[in-house]
């Protein structure tokens, strides 16, 4: 039996003779129609001379060329040939200064013509390509000589900041200084910080650059009036309250970088910008305005997907982002799967669901999640009708930890599984405790997340009380200058107490493995224990690891070979009596919402009959 599971979106764009092919909205080949129509199109040739450069020199130069990058794409008219060299001439002149060549000499020709000697109007031929050719003369390599701090920045030690007698004197290097000494005044409580002076000259006689900043820290402010514009619907109120920007607190530009970060993960706004005042309040605090532009409030979506064993699926949703001026959201969804793999109407899977969420509920760092969930499935271990009410609230406790609590009402009508039909009604407390240092949610390369949740129970038809207890731990680490190999691993495991007999506890609470989410190579939900007749029960506990070495190949393009394992046992506490273990590659394609996710895996050691090899797909990476 093989497992074959991907959602997907295609648009194909005709343009011309040409075919485009997109993927989620991401164009993987082809060309579209041109969106920039050239007047006067003048095609132009380059000659990059570079034998005289050492290979690094070359390529930051060569990259900082549009007459080199830009070579397959024309100018409008001669004088558009003239002025791409002209401004070239600079660019390359500043990236010489940013690798300290202060006595650098470039020259560029047009049809074999110096450039300054042109006329102010030149005409070329148009029989074929104009012939531009570059040189450059890098000169000697400068180092840092005389470093002189001046203003609030004389307390300061050069050093630190990169500035050291003899040291790198790239242009970049020095900006990079200056900026930093700013920056760090700032985050001492100096919201007028600024740079006053930067002189820098090159001595050509010894190859030297003297360089003099002053820098003036103005007083230390703490936050004064906080001002909103540029809303809508939106209460102002709310934005100031959820921006948290507190009139007295101590000056911060990570504050004003937290609060810009999370009024843009309410998903209200298209835009958000923090302005800091040019001087004080009379009070000796400083105003800070937020300007916020609105996105469109309300959304609607659709998606299908297809599995050789669950057969078609479709999924749709509708919500609204700002349901009473407060960035509160209200999301309506329902699905259908296993289309086509019965011809039974009342075994398909259904779910239809509502949820409500709240930001800035009692404290503003607080969110009021409501839901009320149906669901008709129908998996290879039970079938259940389900119905699903739930509230709670989450808090963050700083910008890594969250910790929530809340509580929950499930009814399970006629659930049939390997012990018969059954029905439950189950009341539970949800806690969980989340610490997230990830640098990314959808491609992180370093952190960890961890987590911890219990969930206290009492199913009141057959009056038992039990527990589930879950923890697990995901960590990157990413080598090389760009990451270009990243390091993922995660260890999860599960265990219900209390319960006489997994025969009590809900199928739908019990625990099982396999699939996507777990052990790649395997079914949903396979992995489980089974009776003498082969029909599968559920477990009390459950433990799962992978490791993955996500290895990138292009800046797009990236492989995955991965493997994982898991063992879901009925015994109380987790243990490998019946480990599985699963194996495979992926193939990843970087898109700005997250990586497009395709893995094959087979099971190392799979169940008589049991799925041979699975295929899996989505957006973002498998953990």
């Amino acid at each position: 039996m093989a497992a074959v599971a991907a959602t997907i979106a295609l648009g194909p764009v005709c343009a011309g003779n040409a075919f485009a092919f997109k993927l989620f909205g991401i164009k993987l080949w082809g060309e579209d129609e041109a969106t920039d129509q050239v007047s006067d199109p003048v095609r132009y040739t380059v000659d990059f001379k570079a034998d005289n450069l050492d290979k690094d020199l070359k390529e930051a130069l060569e990259r900082s060329s549009m007459l080199v990058s830009d070579k397959d794409k024309p100018v409008s008219g001669d004088l558009g040939v003239v002025v791409k060299a002209r401004d070239d001439r600079d660019r390359l002149i500043a990236a010489l200064y940013e690798k300290a060549r202060y006595g650098g000499v470039v020259t560029i020709t047009v049809n074999g013509t110096a450039l300054d000697a042109l006329p102010p109007t030149p005409t070329f031929g148009r029989s074929k390509p104009v012939a531009v050719a570059i040189s450059v003369e890098p000169g000697p390599l400068f180092k840092l000589g005389r470093v002189t701090l001046l203003g609030d920045a004389s307390r300061l030690d050069p050093t630190r900041y990169g500035l050291a007698h003899g040291g790198d004197a790239g242009s970049l290097n020095i900006l990079k200084a200056a900026d930093k000494m700013v920056a760090d005044f700032k985050n001492e409580g100096h919201p007028l910080a600024r740079l006053d002076k930067r002189d820098v000259v090159a001595d050509h006689a010894t190859n030297t650059v003297d360089v003099s900043l002053k820098v003036e820290s103005g007083p230390v402010a703490p936050f004064g009036n906080v001002g909103v514009t540029g809303q809508k619907s939106v209460d102002p109120d709310f934005i100031k309250r959820y921006a948290r920007i507190n009139e007295g607190k101590p000056y911060s530009p990570d504050e004003l970088k937290k609060a810009s970060d999370r009024l843009r993960k309410l998903g209200v706004f298209s835009s958000v910008t923090i302005r800091e005042a040019d001087k004080l309040a009379p009070d000796g605090s400083i105003p800070t305005t937020i300007e916020v532009s609105e996105g469109k409030q309300r959304f609607l979506g659709v998606g299908a997907q297809y599995s050789t064993i669950d057969g078609f699926g479709l999924q749709g949703y509708w919500g609204h982002r700002n349901l009473t001026g407060r960035a509160d959201t209200l999301r309506i969804e329902g699905s259908v799967s296993r289309i086509g793999e019965t011809a039974d109407i009342g075994q398909l899977d259904y779910t239809a669901g509502i949820t409500y969420v709240r930001p800035a509920t009692f404290y503003p760092s607080a969110t009021f999640t409501a839901g009320l969930k149906m669901q008709s499935l129908h998996p290879d271990a039970y079938d259940a009708n389900t119905v699903t009410a739930s509230g709670g609230l989450a808090y963050e406790i700083n910008d890594q930890d969250t910790v929530s609590a809340g509580g929950e009402v499930s009814y399970e009508a006629d659930t049939t599984d390997a012990f018969g039909k059954q029905k439950y009604l189950t009341v539970a407390i949800p806690l969980e405790y989340v610490r997230d240092t990830r640098d990314n949610k959808l491609d992180p390369t370093e952190g960890f997340r961890a987590s911890i949740s219990a969930k206290p129970s009492y199913e009141t038809m057959g009056g038992t009380v039990f527990s589930s207890f879950e923890g697990s731990i995901t960590g990157y680490k990413g080598i090389g200058a760009n990451n270009n190999v990243v390091f993922a691993g995660k260890l999860a495991a599960g265990s219900l107490l209390g319960a006489n007999s997994v025969q009590d506890i809900p199928a739908t609470r019990r625990f099982y493995a396999g699939g996507g989410g777990s052990v790649r190579g395997y079914g949903y939900q396979e992995i489980t224990p089974y009776n003498s007749k082969g029909d599968a029960l559920g477990g009390r506990s459950y433990v799962t690891a992978s490791l993955e070495a996500r290895v990138k190949i292009t800046d797009t393009i990236g492989i995955v070979p991965f493997i994982d394992a898991g063992s879901v046992t009925d015994s109380a506490l987790p243990d490998a009596s019946d480990l599985r273990i699963g194996a495979g590659v992926g193939l990843r394609y970087a898109t700005p919402f997250g990586p497009i996710r395709l893995d094959v895996a087979v099971p190392l050691n799979k169940y008589n009959n049991g799925t041979a090899y699975g295929i899996y797909a989505g957006i973002g990476q498998a953990f």
